[in-house]
């Protein structure tokens, strides 16, 4: 019998929903031969917070330095913040998983959650979210497919962002819009309009600063950029690097390495080799 080969599939959420959820991803290696090296997962720095089910198998967050930590064994159902450094984790086997993604400032609205204190953090869900939370993530949880799991938490999640979307939020795709919007929603949000107030406000939404925010849509930006120019044969860095709005080549290498760990050239090689990097191949 053929293996099977692994999955990685990136699915939009409906435009009632696309200012607050950004992306439901479905993975899966199940019948896969894969080595244990590529049963690892590799994600950049993100300001994204999500929900993470694993219906089969196991996974493990490893540790930011090699300190003789041990790795963080996930729950089936975990709650992660936004995190600003690139991160991995591990599935010991065969693993079958599905992720929400969502936008900080409408976990914020829809919970009243400090973000800030969420930051480079992964718990197991129900230490984070309320019991309607995870009596919707038990529901997800047993669901027969993907298509079934998006349907069972934009029904849970619709008459919610109905209700406490706030003023001025859109749908976005790309981090770097997002980024502009909240800005002009923290400054005309609240009594006081001083730039530190809505620097505050965006800490608090966010878990992170406007500046780390604008950095890593610039980011994203070049890497989008960088994937088109691969398709059509070598990507010139510098030519880049300038289009993207950074001062140098050296710049954009410094800021990618924050993002993900690696240099350009060194993540455009594992983007096409590694199975490992599956997220960077379906991320739009």
């Amino acid at each position: 019998m053929t293996a099977a080969l692994p999955t990685a599939t990136l699915i939009a959420p409906s435009l009632a929903l696309a200012s607050c959820v950004r992306a439901y991803i479905g993975r899966s290696t199940l019948g896969a031969t894969l080595q244990p090296l590529e049963r690892l997962n590799y994600f950049p720095a993100s300001p994204l917070c999500g929900i993470s089910w694993f219906t089969h198998g196991e996974a493990e967050l490893l540790p930011a330095e090699d300190d003789g930590t041990p790795p963080q064994r996930l729950a089936r159902m975990a709650f992660h913040g936004p995190f600003t450094r690139p991160t991995v984790t591990r599935n010991p086997g065969p693993a079958q998983g599905f992720m929400l993604l969502l936008l900080p400032d409408a976990l914020h609205a829809l919970t009243g959650l400090d973000v800030a204190a969420l930051v480079n953090r992964m718990e197991v869900l129900d230490q984070v979210l309320d019991a309607e939370w995870g009596a919707m993530a038990q529901t997800v949880l047993h669901a027969p497919d993907d298509a079934a799991r998006v349907r069972l938490i934009e029904a849970f999640l619709l008459p919610r962002w109905q209700s406490a979307r706030t003023r001025g939020a859109v749908p976005v795709r790309h981090v770097q819009d997002w980024a502009q919007v909240l800005a002009l929603r923290a400054l005309a949000s609240g009594a006081g309009q001083s730039l530190r107030q809505a620097e505050r406000r965006i800490k608090t939404w966010t878990g992170q600063s406007m500046r780390a925010l604008q950095g890593r849509g610039r980011v994203e930006a070049a890497f989008f950029q960088a994937r088109e120019a691969m398709d059509g044969g070598a990507v010139q860095w510098a030519d880049l690097a300038a289009d993207a709005g950074y001062a140098d080549q050296s710049h954009f290498c410094r800021e990618a390495r924050r993002v993900t760990g690696l240099s350009p050239d060194l993540l455009k090689r594992r983007m096409q080799q590694d199975e490992s990097f599956w997220i960077y191949r379906i991320w739009r």
